[in-house]
This record gives C-alpha cells, sequence and structure tokens, in this order.
C-alpha cells in the first residue's frame, strides 16, 4: 500500500483553520462538492468563520489558474494534490440508514466512494465533528481530529511547583528577599512553593533563574481585596505585575478568577495604570450568531455581561458604579465576533470563558493588544461547550502551553472552589 493517502476534508476542518488546506503536505487532499456548497454558506458571516470560508474560496479559485479543480493540481511546494470530488455523487450513494440530505453524509459515501476507487492507498477521512468520526469508522472508513493545534500531553501546567529546600534556604529567601543558585529548572514567572526541613516555607516567583518574593502592589490595598490561598495569591501578583502582559488563569467553578480579575482591573484604574476595562467572551451558546438576540449591542450582551455584573455587585453593593463607568466608556464591551481590527491601548482585557474559544480566535483577541496594556485570559478547561474543541484543543489550553515559558505571561491554576460550600462539593462529586 501506498505511503501517500488520500485525506478528505470536511467542511469543519476547513472553518477551524484556514490554513489547513496548506498543512497536510505530502498527502493527496480530497474536498467534496458538497464542502464546497456549505462554504458558501459561511462567506458572508462575520469573525472568524466568514474569514476562513472566504479564504479558502480565494485560495481554490487561483487554483484554477493551474487546472482544473476536478483534476488533480499539484502544489509542489507542499508535495500535496488537491482536487475537488464531483464523481462520488453520481457513484455512489449514502448508506442505508442515513439521511442523503445531510451534507455530513455526502462527505462521508465520498470517503467510501474513493476508498473504493483506490485499494492501494490509505483513505482517510479529517473532521472536527466527533459524530461523523463516529459514522465514518462504523463503516469502515478510518477517521481522525485535525490535531495540528491539540497539546500533546495529560499533564497540564499548572503554574506552580514545590521543592525541598534546607533551612539555610529559606532564611535566605526572607532576609534577602530571593533565592539564586537553586539546581532546578522553572518556568518564568511560576509560583515556587519552597519547604524547609524544619518545617519553615516561602513562596516566591521565579524570574530569570532567581526566585523572588512575590512583589507588594498598591492595586490589592486599593480595592481591598485579600486572597485566600496561595493560588489566589499568585494570581494577584500576575495581575497587579505591569511587567506581565498575557496572565491566563484556569480553575473550578467558583475559584475566583473573575472576582479577582475584576478587582484588579478596578485598582489599576484607580491608580490611572489604564484608562478603560475591556471585557470580551464567546457568544456560542446562544445559537452561534449575536443577531438573533434584541436590541442594540449592549443588549445583544447582557447575558454574557451577567457574570461580571455579579462580581461588580458583590463588591460594590449595587450596579451605580458600575453604570457610571459604563457612560464614561471606563468599561467596554466588544464581542469577539467583531474584534478584529481594533487596537486596543492602554487597557485591561479581559476574556472570560476563554476555553470556548480557538486558537485563532484567541490569536486574533491577543493581537488587538496594543501599547500600555493588559489581557488577562479565564476559563475553566474541563468545561468545553464550543462543538468540535476539547480540552486539549481549545484556546486557552493552548495559549497556557505556547506562552508558559515567556517573561511576558504567566499562568496559575484555581483548584480551589470559594463560592460556597456546596458550590465546591458540586464541582467535586458531580
Amino acid at each position: 500500500m501506498s505511503k501517500r493517502k488520500i485525506l478528505v476534508l470536511d467542511t469543519s476542518v476547513l472553518l477551524y483553520d484556514k490554513t489547513a488546506i496548506h498543512s497536510l503536505t505530502g498527502n493527496d487532499i480530497i474536498i467534496p462538492l458538497t464542502v464546497l456548497d456549505e462554504l458558501d454558506r459561511f462567506k458572508e458571516k462575520k469573525g472568524l468563520l466568514g474569514e476562513n470560508a472566504r479564504y479558502v474560496n480565494r485560495y481554490l479559485d487561483t487554483l484554477r489558474m493551474d487546472g482544473r479543480l476536478d483534476e488533480e493540481i499539484y502544489i509542489k511546494e507542499n508535495d500535496q494534490t488537491i482536487r475537488v470530488e464531483i464523481e462520488a455523487s453520481k457513484e455512489i450513494k449514502v448508506p442505508d440508514g442515513l439521511n442523503e440530505s445531510y451534507a455530513d453524509n455526502r462527505i462521508l459515501a465520498t470517503a467510501l466512494y474513493l476508498q473504493k476507487l483506490n485499494p492501494e492507498k490509505k483513505v482517510k477521512l479529517i473532521t472536527k465533528d466527533i459524530n461523523l468520526r463516529v459514522k465514518s469508522d462504523t463503516l469502515g472508513v478510518p477517521a481522525e481530529d485535525y490535531y495540528k493545534d491539540h497539546i500533546e500531553t495529560d499533564q497540564f501546567y499548572t503554574g506552580e511547583t514545590e521543592i525541598l529546600v534546607n533551612d539555610r534556604d529559606v532564611d535566605d529567601f526572607f532576609e534577602n528577599g530571593k533565592l539564586e543558585n537553586i539546581d532546578a529548572t522553572f518556568m518564568e514567572n511560576q509560583l515556587i512553593l519552597g519547604r524547609g526541613g524544619s518545617g519553615g516555607s516561602f513562596l516566591g516567583i521565579h524570574k530569570e533563574g532567581v526566585v523572588e518574593k512575590l512583589p507588594v502592589s498598591g492595586v490589592n490595598k486599593h480595592v481591598g481585596v485579600e486572597p485566600r490561598n496561595k493560588e489566589q495569591k499568585f494570581a494577584m501578583s500576575l495581575l497587579n505585575d505591569p511587567n506581565i502582559q498575557l496572565v491566563t488563569l484556569t480553575g473550578i467553578a467558583g475559584s475566583g478568577k473573575t472576582f479577582l480579575t475584576l478587582m484588579s482591573a478596578m485598582g489599576h484604574l484607580g491608580l490611572e495604570n489604564y484608562k478603560r476595562i475591556i471585557f470580551t467572551r464567546s457568544i456560542e451558546p446562544v445559537g452561534r450568531d449575536i443577531g438573533y438576540l434584541p436590541g442594540d449591542m449592549d443588549e445583544k450582551m447582557a447575558p454574557w455581561l451577567a457574570p461580571l455584573i455579579d462580581n461588580f455587585r458583590h463588591a460594590f453593593g449595587d450596579m451605580t458604579y458600575f453604570n457610571c463607568m459604563m457612560e464614561k466608556g471606563q468599561i467596554d464591551v466588544a464581542p469577539l465576533s467583531y474584534i478584529r481590527g481594533r487596537t486596543f491601548n492602554d487597557s485591561f482585557v479581559i476574556v472570560d470563558e476563554a476555553q470556548n474559544a480557538t486558537i485563532h480566535e484567541l490569536k486574533t483577541v491577543i493581537t488587538r493588544i496594543g501599547n500600555g496594556s493588559k489581557i488577562v485570559l479565564l476559563g475553566d478547561t474541563d468545561q468545553v461547550d464550543t462543538p468540535y474543541i476539547d480540552s486539549k484543543s481549545n484556546g486557552l489550553s493552548i495559549i497556557v502551553e505556547k506562552f508558559k515559558d515567556s517573561p511576558l505571561a504567566g499562568h496559575i491554576r484555581l483548584s480551589r472552589g470559594q463560592r460556597s460550600d456546596i458550590a465546591t462539593l458540586a464541582t467535586k462529586i458531580l
């Protein structure tokens, strides 16, 4: 059997990553005709879905200069061929028991046709759709996810580590405010819990080979926030450090991610470190389109602003201050779908529920960050609601992994619930 594979691309792959069409080098790429029809329905949409659909359409249009799309076009630089399959609709029908009007089933029929036509090659269906992979496997066609953005580890970075030191090291740390020449390897801006032999301990942050004391900031005092555990203390340290431009906070529901971030943002505004707070989040859960909700932009975003408003009410008692800041433009709501083209200077940017965004969406947000700004990504990577992504392929997990050793970024996982005893118990046992 030939090592060169025939890869049938589902629409979900091209909409997820427009560069997928270039990424599968050394293989023969098949795009079923029905995929082009599906891309056509997405090309007018705002945001990344529309952009990706238009990109693929334009790229295929340029390939027409080299020949007919229904005949193999060879891409020398990628050692791959690309072809739009049209014969499958004539030669083979959707398997019995499957609805012929469903695009996924027609794509599956294309893979079955190619498998029958090319017994000397391995035919594989590439799709982000879990159900389509199950159906494909059931009918004898190998199928797999698009793995370009997957994290290849089961040990997610938590942002902290514990080390054993001698008692003299503990004394030196408190005497000098830092500890040098440690025989261990740490990530930049990693939380270090050092434990001495006689029960002494210290909490520090690793910077350029030195474990330093957590810096004291006036932001906490300005808003009167006291961290309840070492992870929250470290989170506040990351949030208050102006040199750390990207902070990622993950953890269970009720662990304080949103509250700590909001309080830090309010403290920064009070000290005039930033001029405004930008709040954004994925709006996938309700029909995928903000246009389904009535009213202006603020009214449409109201359901997704609820966590921010709840924390604001908890901190300040009522919404008078919040409404005043909204009117002055000190708090700005920026839906992910409409964020392209904007630049956020001197801003504290909060991205809530970031685990529901793809890496491509979060890249779009992060590249909007201008001078004098900070961005904080919040989410629970175990609660991914968006189709086609999971704990290893969502944007937040990938950002944590790729930025974990950058001096410009810091991460911590908050593992203890603070909302209530019953909420924490439910998280553990349900």
